[in-house]
């Protein structure tokens, strides 16, 4: 496992495990900062004792075979493993370039871990000193208190968010901020070799790998860079609408009242509150040890008062009482808003808003013909233009064609050969579309899963696993990504002209196509493997078209059977499904009224036909993600298949047990 992300969300609620996430980042950069200053050591070392060149080369390859990157998520990019096994075989390294990066930015990470620690420390103090603050004082001299609270407290805030991106740019930058100078130091070193000639020959393929890497890295770096600034200044300008979606109905710190020996004393904790069970959460924290101490304590709301400040000195309080411990709890929040918020999610008195979002766009029939005519005006006009949606469009013009397009009574008269209609306005229609649509194109019910895909190992392993998800995807939206594969296969095999590759291509339409639901530093993180997800839809799109031709194909030679061999209207049929007389096997039509012909049972649901009885194979693999589902492995065969009432579920036994199995997962034998 690599580096847990720093969700800037986190940075207002100042979690303990937040804590301990960016403890693991310090770490980190010490550990790096330290193994530095020994590389530059040894590379010293190296460069004055050519004379003994081949002892030297061994202890620096050693010292660098015993150092290995962390990267910020759970999984690394084929490009970052090819990184990080070329580097365990280099021997020699640049100093200059080393000492640089260690003293500009582990330095600079180390000067905001300072400064940050010093305002955890000032606002600590303040808040503490705030809270202790009489309610009897003036209500101007309380006025001024709270605002100069939260000047501290905004501060603060600000301080962390810069301290969390500084930290984490430090660790991806290092990736090839790091592995360049050794690069460069590696081939400058060959003129120092006497078979230097043959030598270079053969090291040039794994420079020229290398060096691709190592741009595809440095690439990747500068978008994710630019999204995790962006995500930062917008949790600086408006923190409230990107909190992260928690678990808990609510949590935070709260200081609660203890009596003791007749003496009331102020404790902070770290609650956390869960409507469904009503339970409530206290770990003690002390935020000067930076850690949890004392064990966690839990109990069931009973219920939660509003406490009026002429009832007791501290302001922002309310009551709770619980159902398994006696006595009243009275609870101290941060401000006002804060105690607000424990009060909506105890049930308090104010309502909780829901925000309700409109849906601009559908997988209908509109938006098929819309998507089928933007795409052939794009290969039939501008299919060779360089940057081809890469290249965006005027917003407003974009606007203007997609809501002309897809108005019943205006769709008519939009002529895209027009010269109004650019073809970057027609491609950046073609990417709104996709990105305004209720849920992404590839649902984010199966986010995880193509992602999870993509970072296997093996590359037949992936391409396998992502055509079996894209079976899974129901049926409109199986569809339009046929659709869409198809035109940008296209769009790639003209890359010469338009310099579009697949690689290109995957980067522009995997944050649209897999976008997540919500908006976090590990779902930037993993902008990397949407773009490897849709690379290889794109590379491998011929393949998943051609199994649901095949599966197409099936279905309609049995329609065809079961009309050639179906029996006179006086058959019986069941209330609930039609029953048709069948053979077993195709058979003339003259044969389909023998009396000696074997039956089947036919169900029919919708524009689909089974056969009851019947057994079928598995064609990729599934893991249940229900009790009712069946789990199995490729080539599995299952018996008694026969349809569900699910959609898009077939019934089958395996093993004794019966249960629910994707019907794109299976062929009747």
């Amino acid at each position: 496992m690599g580096l847990p992300a720093l969700e800037f969300s986190d940075c207002y609620l100042d979690s303990p495990q937040f804590r301990e996430r960016l403890k693991s980042h310090e770490l980190e950069l010490d550990k790096t900062n330290k193994f530095i200053k020994e590389l530059i050591k040894d590379g010293k070392a190296l460069i004055q004792a050519l004379k003994s060149l081949s002892t030297a080369k061994r202890k620096f390859a050693d010292s660098l075979n015993e150092f290995k990157f962390q990267c910020i998520g759970d999984a690394e990019t084929d490009d970052e493993i090819c990184i990080g096994e070329r580097i365990e075989n280099a021997n020699d390294v640049l100093i200059m370039p080393l000492e640089r990066f260690r003293k500009e930015q582990i330095s600079a990470a180390k000067e905001a871990k300072k400064k940050y620690d010093k305002e955890t420390e000032k606002y600590c103090a303040v808040m503490e000193k705030h809270l202790s603050l009489s309610a009897r004082k003036k209500e101007s001299h309380l006025h001024e208190a709270d605002n100069q609270v939260d000047n501290v407290r905004q501060h603060f805030y600000e301080v962390s968010l810069e301290y969390v991106f500084k930290v984490q740019e430090v660790q991806e930058r290092k990736m090839f901020d790091f592995v360049e100078p050794l690069l460069a130091f590696l081939q400058g070193l060959f003129t120092y070799y006497h078979h230097g000639y043959e030598l270079a020959k053969d090291f040039n393929h794994f420079k020229t790998d290398l060096t691709i890497s190592i741009q595809n890295t440095r690439n990747r770096f500068e978008s994710t860079r630019s999204e995790v600034e962006c995500l930062m200044r917008k949790m600086k300008e408006n923190p409230h609408e990107h909190k992260s979606v928690s678990q808990h109905t609510m949590e935070g710190y709260l200081y609660v009242q203890e009596k003791r020996s007749f003496v009331s004393s102020w404790v902070k904790y770290y609650c956390t509150y869960h409507r469904e069970p009503k339970r409530i959460t206290m770990v003690l924290f002390d935020p000067k040890s930076g850690g949890k101490t004392g064990d966690e304590e839990s109990f069931i709301l009973k219920s939660c008062t509003r406490r009026k400040t002429d009832s007791i000195e501290k302001r922002f309080c309310f009551d709770v009482e619980t159902v398994d411990r006696p006595g009243v709890i009275t609870m101290q929040a941060l401000s006002e808003e804060d105690r607000r918020l424990w009060m909506e999610a105890m049930d308090g008195r104010e309502p909780v808003k829901l925000l309700w979002l409109r849906v601009l766009a559908q997988l209908d029939v509109v938006g098929f013909n819309v998507m089928k005519k933007f795409i052939y005006a794009v290969e039939t006009r501008g299919i060779d233009e360089q940057g081809l949606y890469r290249i965006v469009g005027v917003n407003s013009k974009v606007q203007k064609l997609l809501s002309l397009a897809m108005d019943p009574k205006t769709c008519a008269d939009v002529e895209l050969e027009s010269p109004e209609w650019e073809i970057k306005t027609i491609t950046s229609a073609i990417k709104h579309y996709l990105r305004v649509l209720p849920a992404p194109l590839m649902t984010y019910q199966y986010q995880r899963s193509f992602i999870k895909a993509a970072k296997m190992d093996n590359p037949e392993a992936r391409v396998t696993a992502i055509h079996g998800l894209v079976h899974r995807l129901p049926e409109k939206n199986r569809q339009m990504l046929e659709l869409l594969m198809k035109h940008l296969g296209n769009v790639a095999s003209h890359h010469l002209q338009n310099l579009m590759t697949i690689a290109n291509l995957g980067v522009v339409f995997g944050p649209t196509l897999l976008r997540p639901q919500e908006e976090t530093v590990a779902a930037i993180m993993d902008i990397k493997f949407q773009n490897i997800v849709v690379e290889i839809l794109i590379e491998h799109h011929e393949k998943v078209r051609r199994r649901m031709m095949n599966a197409q194909s099936i279905r309609i030679k049995l329609i065809c059977w079961i009309y050639v061999t179906s029996p006179s209207p006086t058959s019986p049929r069941s209330p609930s499904w039609p029953m048709f007389s069948a053979p077993s096997s195709p058979q003339p039509p003259s044969s389909a009224s023998s009396d000696s012909s074997p039956v089947r049972l036919v169900h029919i649901v919708g524009r689909r036909i089974y056969v009851a009885g019947r057994k079928a194979r598995a064609l990729y693999a599934c893991k249940a993600e229900h009790d009712s589902e069946l789990s199995f492995i490729a080539g599995t065969i299952f018996e008694n298949v026969h349809s569900s009432r699910e959609p898009g579920w077939l019934e089958g036994t395996l093993d004794n047990r019966t249960g629910l199995i994707p019907e794109n997962y299976v062929e009747f034998l």
